[in-house]
């Protein structure tokens, strides 16, 4: 049993210790990409939003003056709170702000439902003489700010100046990594600090050095906020599977999959950004992790599509391989550790000697476990401070490479969380609240328990359906387009 255990966990190791050397270098070496002209392009953002009254208006506000040649499309997803009249109030004095309602119970039954109604209202509203190639479509969470030359970057030749990228993705970066106090004035605990960077640091050094090694794979991949793809693209695999984003909980990879399925390239722009809300409290940060990594393990069903694809090289095949099985892999390092864990305790327990004797004898063993153990991830503080944190100090960045480490072991709480829903069939998800929203959940249950309404994703059939009269529209959806508002009830399916 201790020979398999050694044998196992030697394996993952070398395996990872291969994999972190693959992303690191072309990482260190990466050159800047030139801009292009983003007048050339068309640009739509989408928005999903769900009781985002808080941080909806400063968004739209935002994105018309950076952006003021781009449209922006507001997916209300039946919100309890004022989001849908904020939005319909700005559409009706601006015509680039459009408003897509979706009513319960067809609402709330995942992001990637909210982004199709979108997509179907946005190609009625589309005339027929425009460009697919050249019009974009770009997701962006409610709370999401787009770095001001995102849009250049996007143009540039390497990007959707090639035609045959069909997508692409800006780094993220957390917007409250330097934060002090809450959203109420009150100082922030440690923990929450800590957990602030160090997403911030692994989105902008870990993914996004992952995303420079799928770039010479190939198989760069897609996520939630900061989405770019050409509409040609959406079409494309609209026609090929129904609908452009489909069921599974880790909707931004899976449509990522589709456009490589689809003989379409993807490109990660490193050189702009989109800033999001990194997670303080770390119940709340569990459970989204928790729901990316289910998310990873229904995406696996993709394997056998990948490796049959013509579109996907051996090098293509074998990064999108391991990625898909991470989760799995991340289990089986669980068990693996824990049990080689248990055994070297044993050993030490029954050590002539004692503890102490046993230390002096194997002290070479702590040794090794720092090279292996340690530094792949402590790499990643210096990593951070040169390219993302020039002014911090060597003490500091010594402490965040540390920190990686131990914030690395979410990933054991993630995977077996995720694996036990699986087991268990369950797949609904209740949205995760911002920040600033504690103060606002004692009102929202309220108005929810007042309305009787379910407000988990996939909420119940029995559910209230509407609001008011709508007229039926030949996509099975319901619209009205006062103000350039549209209200949807599409059932989208997996």
């Amino acid at each position: 049993m201790t020979l398999f255990l050694s044998v196992a966990s030697t394996a993952l190791v070398i395996s990872f210790l291969s994999y972190v050397t693959l992303i690191l270098v072309p990482f260190i070496k990466r050159t800047p990409e030139e801009p292009g002209d983003p007048d050339r392009y068309d640009w739509h953002f989408f928005v999903p939003c769900r009781d985002e009254e808080a941080v909806v208006e400063a968004t739209i506000d935002r994105l018309r003056s950076r952006f003021p040649d781009a449209h922006v499309w507001v997916i209300d997803d039946d919100s309890d709170d004022a989001t849908a009249s904020i939005v319909e109030s700005r559409a009706t004095r601006d015509d680039m702000v459009h408003l897509v309602r979706r009513v319960r119970p067809d609402a709330r039954t995942g992001k990637g439902p909210a982004l199709n109604s979108a997509y179907r209202v946005f190609r009625d509203w589309l005339p027929s003489s425009a460009d697919m190639d050249r019009t974009i479509v770009c997701v962006i969470d409610a709370d999401g700010e787009l770095a001001e030359n995102a849009l250049a970057q996007a143009a540039g030749n390497t990007v959707f100046g090639d035609p045959q990228v069909g997508a692409a993705q800006v780094t993220v970066r957390m917007k409250n990594r330097n934060d002090t106090k809450a959203a109420d004035g009150t100082p922030l605990p440690r923990l929450s600090r800590f957990l602030v960077r160090m997403q911030d640091l692994e989105f902008r050094t870990i993914i996004a050095a992952m995303q420079t090694l799928r770039g010479q794979t190939r198989t760069v991949g897609l996520g939630g906020n900061g989405q770019f793809t050409r509409l040609a693209t959406l079409d494309a695999i609209d026609r090929e599977k129904g609908q452009p984003w489909h069921g599974s909980l880790l909707e931004d990879y899976e449509l990522g999959v589709h456009v490589l399925l689809a003989g379409y390239e993807i490109r990660h722009i490193h050189d702009t950004y989109v800033e999001q809300e990194g997670l303080v409290d770390l119940r709340r940060f569990l459970t989204q992790r928790t729901r990316w990594a289910q998310g990873n393990i229904q995406c696996s069903r993709y394997l056998r599509d990948i490796l049959r694809s013509p579109h996907f090289g051996p090098g293509g095949a074998i990064e999108s391989a391991y990625y898909l099985l991470l989760p799995f892999l991340q289990l089986l390092g669980f068990v693996t550790w824990v049990l080689l864990g248990i055994a070297i305790i044993s050993g030490i327990a029954g050590y002539p000697g004692g503890p102490g004797l046993w230390l002096a004898d194997n002290w070479w063993l702590v040794g090794v476990y720092l090279v292996v153990g340690v530094a792949p991830f402590g790499v990643w503080g210096p990593v951070y401070r040169k390219f993302c944190e020039p002014d911090a100090s060597w003490a500091q960045a010594i402490g965040w490479g540390l920190g990686s480490w131990i914030y690395s072991f979410y990933t054991w709480a993630s995977s077996t969380r995720a694996f036990a829903r699986v087991a268990m069939n369950r797949s609904g998800w209740a949205k995760t609240r911002r920040n600033g929203e504690h103060h606002r959940a004692p009102r929202l249950a309220e108005t929810r328990t007042r309305r009787g309404r379910h407000t988990a994703f996939g909420s119940s059939p029995n559910a209230t359906p509407g609001r008011g009269a709508h007229s039926a529209h030949p996509h099975g959806q319901t619209r009205i387009l006062p103000a350039h508002s549209a209200t949807t009830g599409e059932k989208t399916h997996a």
